[in-house]
């Protein structure tokens, strides 16, 4: 799977919010933190997306509605996958260990996760 770009990122979000739809609906739905892109950059970031594989159309006449083909869910299992494996060298425990050591989980939180682990087991 390619890689995505941020703005890439920001199109998908908006495709898994609204399911599908034409360039013209992403544009409406699109909150990104700068102004909205120009409808024929959006475009052009669509298709892209589509030849990465993460973006299938319908075609009705002249125009284009599209369509996520990988779930969201699924996209984070793999952004999640490669972030553990480039920056804590597959470690799940280094990387509570860092959010841990950031302040950024609680030990609530931790407990509430061993619990979890222990449900699943």
């Amino acid at each position: 799977m390619k890689p995505l770009t941020n703005k890439e990122e920001e199109v998908m979000k908006i495709l898994w919010s609204i399911k599908k739809g034409f360039v013209k609906d992403i544009l409406a739905a699109y909150q990104g933190g700068e102004e909205q892109p120009h409808y024929n950059t959006l475009s052009t970031m669509v298709r892209n997306l589509e030849e990465k594989g993460y973006v299938n159309h319908n075609t009705y006449g002249k125009t284009h509605e599209y369509f996520p083909l990988i779930s969201k869910e699924s996209y984070r299992a793999v952004y999640m996958d490669k972030a553990i494996s480039d920056f804590f060298s597959d470690s799940y425990s280094r990387l509570v260990s860092q959010f841990a050591q950031e302040e950024k989980i609680s030990v609530s939180e931790l407990k509430e996760i061993i619990k979890l682990i222990e449900k699943n087991k």
